[in-house]
């Protein structure tokens, strides 16, 4: 059985390198085409798609308009936004992730690059992941924690967080791919601010769309969440995400500070940032108490680290199932027999309060 696929891109000639692309594979069939949003909406009335490829910024109706309307007349069929490597395009993107598109995938700056062996295998593999979400079936997170710990998305400037520079006895490392922002934002917002720990995250995500994510989460959060640097030191109270394209680890300096360490080494099992090697460092702390979950994405990347934290004393979770927008990698590190809770995402940050204090 086929994947049937409706592209929606302003560009002729990215609709025809699609078009191709795809038709490439014997299991995907291209059936509709539209150049706008509007003729979207329009051809969908005759044609039912597994999945539809949406353009972000497009005339007419742009991307994240025609996703709103998508997710309210069609909310059963999953949507793949295509996105160029702007900071515009990443901040859209981010939205059209809220709102209910279940992946992206980045045009390349050089666009003739789009039909290249790498990028049209990217594609046609997050199309065949994407086709099988069943987008209905993700019902809204209840959350077992007291929602006092979330503030309401509010001006950064009204929010006033605290700097919070003391030592800490916890280190909390997470790793997710495919439906990861979403899910971030039904952990991290819920986190007080004075929490006993400090925050890994590594986000599947390229360059350019890691700053806006954790400028996001910041605006959400009572902890302080970043992307990231080479070289700064850990502090309690925030989160760092691993800049798309570098691995993040954690080494343990002389009187108890801990350091992170940003490299381009090779890819661990196609990804860079990898939560594998991010969680690996983890697990050699031995002076702080470790808790690691593994989140909603494809693949197995983090199963292998994550069950070196569980040996080295750690306590790890992993999100269940009926939550997670695909159950890869959570899937894996549970048969690796490395997971000592699995939880549905909105039990996640109250696990993590309960573990590691306040």
């Amino acid at each position: 059985m086929a994947y049937k696929v409706f592209i929606v891109d302003d560009s002729a000639f990215m609709r025809r390198i699609i078009k191709d692309m795809l038709t490439e594979d014997k299991d995907i069939e291209v059936v509709g085409i539209a150049k706008n949003g509007k003729e979207c909406i329009e051809k969908l009335k005759d044609i039912k798609p597994d999945i539809i490829t949406l353009d972000v910024e497009m005339p007419i109706l742009n991307g994240i308009e025609t996703l709103e309307i998508l997710k309210q007349k069609y909310g059963e069929i999953p949507v793949l936004m295509l996105s160029s490597l702007t900071s515009e395009g990443a901040d859209l993107t981010l939205k059209a992730l809220d709102l209910g598109a279940v992946d992206f995938i980045t045009k390349p700056t050089n666009i003739f690059k789009i039909n290249s062996d790498e990028k049209k295998l990217e594609i046609i593999e997050k199309i065949k992941t994407a086709s099988k979400i069943n987008v209905k079936h993700k019902v809204d997170v209840k959350h077992k924690v007291d929602v006092n710990h979330k503030k309401d998305i509010i001006s950064p400037k009204v929010h006033i967080k605290k700097v919070l520079d003391e030592k800490f006895s916890n280190l909390v490392a997470i790793g997710t791919s495919t439906g990861g922002p979403r899910a971030l934002q039904e952990i991290i917002p819920y986190i007080p601010e004075d929490i006993d720990a400090s925050i890994m995250v590594v986000q599947h995500m390229p360059p350019g769309f890691t700053k806006p994510l954790a400028k996001r989460l910041n605006s959400m959060s009572r902890i302080n969440v970043k992307e990231a640097k080479d070289g700064e030191e850990l502090m309690r109270g925030t989160c760092y995400i691993a800049p798309g394209d570098y691995h993040m680890t954690i080494k343990e300096r002389y009187g108890n500070k801990y350091i992170i360490k940003l490299d381009q080494g090779k890819s661990v099992s196609g990804h860079r940032p990898s939560v594998d090697k991010m969680m690996e460092s983890v697990s050699q702390i031995d002076s702080l108490t470790k808790v690691a979950a593994i989140l909603t994405g494809m693949g197995a990347d983090g199963a292998d680290g994550i069950k070196k934290i569980k040996l080295n004393k750690g306590y790890t979770i992993a999100q269940d199932e009926s939550t997670s927008i695909v159950y890869g990698m959570p899937k894996v590190a549970v048969a690796k027999n490395a997971i000592d809770k699995i939880l549905p995402l909105g039990n996640i940050a109250s696990e993590i309060i309960k573990r590691v204090g306040v």
